[in-house]
């Protein structure tokens, strides 16, 4: 199977943000081929709302380390969080310590903002013209719904990234974005406050809602299709960020209605191939892959690229510390308390002989690893590309996720049974643990969730986003201080620091836009 999308799709996903400000957000998909053929048919708007999904997973701004939601998920949900190590070094270190909220210039602050209003940009086209085609109206409905649900997802994460906390933001006032919803919207734009731009992700969604009930559409096996589900993910992920708890615990319950989670077995297959609980997921396979530039090329154990080989992934010692020995997920990291303690370097946690018995179990055990690969101490097997140098498909949403936003929701709500049996439900009725119970309330019970989001979403794109969200502090150990960081990456970082973790303006908004105050 391979995703089909019009030429000018993909030239538009792969446009730099290096070029003059006259064309920086010329990211119209018309902008190669005249309106009256994109949007002459609804099969033609079929492929062009196909090419969004390539979009999520193309190269951006001229660079092997930004390709879309990837590099979302790793340089800003896990490099700069608590619980997902590497020993990065240069501009990546720079951002695992921060340094970026404030950087106007660098790639690292406006590489979302170029990815996210290019999806933007596109799905501002569909909703406009797709009327305007020639095909069953039902199409046109279900075309329309998708293109909302990528617009109100960009802008929930544009607002995760360039928006201060909720609890921050003086009862949402604080001016985040402009909210483009046409290509036709003036260059200068006076920015939105992030209340406005709640208002309309949740209208968009609610909108796609109807839509869909309108047509009763649904996909087939295509997991990157947005259906009504998706829509429920993206409201209930958007709600618990704008600390709307019992909207955010209504709709994570709708989006994981159809999902199941997954079994032992699917949780220990490499996270690259969807499964029973797989919400939404960006494509990927041979005939659809980013080679040494994709997520699985940066994180799959198995990918023969630099970035793993060099760089093994390792979850967080204080993390792995505090999980129990029955959890099925604590085995997916080395772990490196049966070996002698002298047999790693404890700074970067890499195995000093080729015949040190860590070094030769891990081989034995994932024969799969690459030959020149280093291995480490708390080096994660979770992800496993499905071929070389680093395929497979990317998840956005999954019912674990739907089901830990309702118990985080509940328990701000004050149902604190109702959280502890959603952790039951998550961790004992699936077997990750068989042996796990609770009963806790208050900051304990909390806590619990906190341990368990770490865990269950390890390396998928969420703690950075879920500390900064909980104003909480990100505490990285070194070795010395009973941690495994390397000592250039351990530290403090406290939610007042780098403008309350908000990524300023990039340079080149303010360059092109004029209409901020």
């Amino acid at each position: 199977m391979k995703i089909s999308y019009l030429k000018y799709a993909a030239l538009a996903a792969v446009m730099s943000l290096g070029s003059c400000s006259n064309d920086y957000l010329d990211t119209d998909p018309t902008n190669k081929t005249s309106p009256d053929v994109v949007f002459q048919t609804t099969e033609n708007v079929k492929m062009l709302v196909n090419g969004l999904a390539k979009i999520m997973t193309a190269q951006h701004i001229g660079s092997q380390g930004f390709n879309g939601e990837g590099t979302i998920k790793l340089y800003y949900g896990e490099y700069p969080g608590q619980n997902f190590r590497a020993n990065l070094k240069g501009a990546a270190g720079d951002q695992v310590m921060g340094k970026h909220f404030l950087t106007l210039d660098s790639s690292y602050n406006y590489f979302p903002w170029h990815y996210y209003y290019m999806l933007i940009g596109n799905a501002n086209d569909v909703i406009e013209n797709v009327d305007s085609a020639t095909g069953p109206e039902s199409d046109k409905k279900d075309l329309k719904a998708q293109a909302l649900g990528y617009r109100a997802y960009a802008y929930t994460m544009l607002l995760q990234i360039y928006g201060q906390r909720w609890v921050d933001s003086n009862d949402g006032k604080f001016q985040a974005l402009p909210l483009r919803l046409t290509n036709k919207e003036p260059k200068d734009l006076e920015f939105a406050t992030m209340a406005d731009v709640y208002a309309q992700i949740y209208e968009d969604l609610n909108n796609a809602k109807a839509f869909f009930s309108s047509t009763n559409f649904d996909r087939k096996t295509e997991n990157f299709v947005i259906n009504k589900d998706v829509i429920h993910a993206i409201h209930a992920r958007a709600a618990l960020n704008r600390q709307d708890y019992a909207t955010a615990a209504q709709e994570a319950g709708l989006a994981r209605e159809k999902y199941p989670l997954m079994t032992t077995e699917e949780y220990q297959n490499g996270f690259a191939t969807p499964n029973s609980e797989w919400i939404w997921s960006s494509y990927g396979a041979s005939t659809e892959q980013l080679h040494y530039y994709s997520y699985f090329a940066y994180v799959g154990y198995n990918a023969n690229t630099t970035q793993v080989k060099s760089y093994p992934k390792r979850i967080a010692k204080e993390l792995y510390d505090v999980l129990p020995d029955t959890d099925i997920r604590k085995g997916l990291f080395l772990d490196p308390r049966p070996y002698p303690s002298d047999s790693y370097n404890h700074d970067d946690g890499i195995v000093k002989s080729a015949k040190a018995q860590m070094n030769v179990d891990a081989r034995e055990k994932y024969p799969d690893l690459d030959g020149a690969a280093k291995v480490a101490a708390y080096m994660q097997f979770k992800f496993k590309a499905n071929e070389l140098p680093g395929v497979g498909h990317l998840n956005h949403f999954r019912a674990s996720e739907m089901l830990l936003i309702q118990a985080e929701s509940k328990y701000y709500l004050g149902d604190e049974a109702g959280a502890n049996e959603l952790l039951v439900e998550l961790n004992t009725k699936t077997n990750r643990d068989p042996d796990y119970t609770v009963n806790k309330n208050g900051n304990e019970l909390f806590q619990e969730i906190v341990k368990y989001r770490g865990l269950e979403l390890w390396g998928e794109g969420f703690d950075w986003f879920d500390y900064k969200r909980w104003n909480k502090t990100i505490v990285r150990l070194s070795a010395a201080e009973g941690g495994n960081f390397s000592t250039s990456l351990a530290g403090e970082m406290a939610p007042d620091y780098g403008n309350k973790w908000t990524y300023k303006t990039p340079n080149k908004e303010n360059d092109y836009n004029h209409g901020n105050k």
